[in-house]
């Protein structure tokens, strides 16, 4: 197994070698375009392997879910590849240039990468936004999906590998482990540091917190997604019952799904019920404190220490009454994880308060944390999102695909 890793290791590192313009990326993705089209049917059935697959290991509901392809989800791969090619190419660009009094001309340019490795779970398009995302930041990608979706990644990997190698660029810029043991994934990050140069894991906690363990290369990526929405003395209430539901309950089994609702105090006996509610009556369980228990005419458990660090990923949701704003941020940083985190209020100086304080890589003020996504933020689409304090941070789109280096322009200087 380690011999086929390393072989997949060298031939990526030959592939960055390679070098391809602007106009060659698109004319890839288009053709990848045109090759998923023409194939629709067979990945529609390939995922249906994986489905029947899924339901025979009683996996999950909500992992089957993510893993199913339909029609809207073909479309919506296609739009993602679509607006990737629209999107300028970040590499070679001249970010900064200055003159120094020696005459030396220092420019910052920005360059890829290199080697990407992406270990991910159940989301098939996955695949085709990395390959696509990787590829037109000009890093050349390893991709070892979940066995739950083995079928499905496979062919909308080699749909890629067709574009390349149709366009005469070396088809290893998107290669894909095939080896569905899980001991690959170990191999990949402790044994091909030489040959990957960063991994972006994209699944759950326990995957990601092994790849935190095991990797010796640097990582971009989130442990977990307790995300808050903090409903302000100054809110205004039609406003916080929409935006809290679609927060909470638009899609719950996604990283920016809100887990925890903090209310001022002051706005809990006019607020609670309305808002929660409308949660109940779309089937979504409470975990209360004793004060919004209190207040609430529903049903509702009374929450534990535990639930206010808890990342559900289902129709359930934390609620909590805080003092003020700072009582607010102070429990977000306290028990948040740096994702996503919404202030609603009509108040700007509370507003800007909660934006520049609160220690997340998204900060977000009258809007709902599902907004956490590479594609809504104008990215084509992400391959992950970063919590990580040092950049890049939030969703990790073509623009942070990139690293850069100086270039510096000398008449003969030496230095005295």
């Amino acid at each position: 197994m380690l011999k086929k890793l390393i072989n997949i290791g060298i031939k990526a590192k030959k592939a960055s070698k390679n070098k391809v313009d602007k106009k060659k990326k698109n004319k890839v993705l288009k053709k990848y375009l045109q090759l998923i089209n023409k194939n629709k049917k067979n990945i529609l059935r390939e995922n249906n392997k994986d489905i029947e697959f899924a339901i025979r290991n009683n996996l999950p509901e909500n992992l089957i879910s993510r893993l199913t392809l339909n029609d809207k989800k073909i479309i919506e791969i296609k739009a993602s590849i679509s607006k990737i090619i629209k999107l300028n190419d970040p590499t070679n660009n001249i970010i900064d240039k200055w003159k120094r009094p020696n005459g030396l001309i220092i420019k910052k340019v920005s360059t890829p990468i290199g080697v990407i490795g992406i270990i991910y779970e159940s989301r098939p398009n996955v695949t085709s936004d990395v390959a696509s995302l990787c590829f037109k930041s000009g890093n050349v990608v390893i991709l070892r999906g979940g066995s739950e979706a083995y079928n499905s990644n496979r062919i909308l990997a080699n749909l890629f590998r067709d574009a390349l190698r149709i366009n005469n660029i070396d088809k290893n810029y998107v290669q894909i482990i095939k080896d569905k043991n899980r001991k690959s994934v170990d191999y990949m990050l402790s044994k091909m540091k030489n040959f990957i140069d960063v991994i972006i894991p994209r699944g759950g906690k326990n995957l990601v917190k092994k790849v935190q363990d095991l990797s010796s290369v640097p990582i971009i990526g989130h442990l977990e997604g307790i995300c808050h929405t903090y409903i302000d003395k100054d809110a205004d209430l039609n406003m916080a019952i929409n935006v809290v539901h679609n927060a909470k309950l638009r899609n719950t089994s996604i990283c920016g799904a809100t887990e925890t609702i903090l209310i001022h105090k002051k706005i809990v006996k006019k607020f609670c019920n309305p808002i929660l509610e409308k949660l109940t009556n779309n089937n979504c369980k409470i975990f209360a404190d004793n004060i919004i228990k209190k207040n609430f005419n529903g049903k509702s458990k009374l929450a534990k220490e535990k639930n206010w660090s808890t990342e559900y990923l289902s129709a359930k949701v934390s609620v909590k009454s805080v003092n003020n704003i700072l009582d607010a941020i102070n429990h977000i940083n306290k028990y948040g994880t740096m994702h996503t985190d919404s202030i609603i209020t009509r108040n700007k100086k509370n507003a800007n308060l909660f934006l520049k304080n609160i220690k997340s890589s998204i900060a977000m003020h009258n809007t709902s944390t599902q907004f956490a996504d590479g594609g809504e933020f104008g990215f084509g689409g992400e391959v992950g999102i970063s919590t990580n304090t040092m950049p890049p941070r939030g969703p990790v789109g073509l623009n942070q695909l990139i690293s850069y280096k100086y270039e510096v322009l000398g008449k003969g200087q030496i230095r005295n």
